[in-house]
């Protein structure tokens, strides 16, 4: 244990650790249904620009090695998940094979790099299968939807953000929706999709009765 913690703590995977914590600290923010689950939704397209940050170039890698199709929040999160895992284990089994003459900074450079690298192939593989679950629905059914009842999934819905489920044809459809505040939709609540908004692309909802 005490070798597994030693590897945590140093240098790279320290970085890894850090960045570990912060996509563990978003996805309890998540659960919680404090912040949504494509709030940091991005189309993951080479030279989008983030909000006034380029990060065309780590689009460019996502696309490149598979990962589209799920919300870059949950590429991140794998890419973070693998990268520390690659780098830990390399740490504790790698980094001490290595002569001591070798500089802990040059060795520690070299895995960093080497789990980043690995971690783009690992990560698309396992978030193929999760693609299915995040498949964007047409403009066609936007029409169809308003007026329809929806079951709101998010502890809140505000002006920013909220999801909602709407029973169709036996399947359930996973739509971003907003309303005004305050309002009394919660987790489980029943509302009505009011209208829909082009320019957003999600859907007015307000609560039943």
């Amino acid at each position: 244990m005490d070798r597994f913690l030693d590897a945590a703590a140093a240098f790279p995977t320290a970085i890894f650790t850090t960045l570990l914590g912060v996509v563990l600290l978003y996805w309890l923010l998540a659960l919680l249904g404090l912040v949504d689950l494509e709030s940091g939704g991005l189309e993951l397209d080479p030279g989008h620009d983030l909000g006034g940050h380029d990060l065309g170039a780590l689009a460019g890698a996502i696309v490149a090695f598979g990962l589209q199709g799920v919300p870059l929040s949950i590429a991140l999160s794998l890419l973070v998940l693998v990268g520390w895992t690659l780098s830990c284990l390399g740490a504790m089994w790698l980094i001490p094979l290595l002569p001591d003459s070798a500089p802990a900074y040059v060795s520690g450079t070299l895995l960093a790099l080497a789990s980043v690298s690995l971690a783009l192939p690992i990560a698309a593989r396992l978030a193929r299968p999760m693609r299915g679950l995040f498949v964007t629905h047409a403009a066609i059914q936007n029409a169809s939807l308003v007026g329809q009842p929806c079951k709101v999934l998010t502890q809140t819905v505000n002006e920013q953000h909220g999801r909602a489920e709407v029973a169709q044809r036996g399947a359930s459809i996973n739509i971003r929706v907003w309303a005004h505040t305050p309002n009394p939709l919660v987790r489980g609540a029943v509302a009505r999709i009011v209208a829909y908004e082009e320019k957003s692309a999600r859907y007015r909802i307000e609560a039943e009765g």
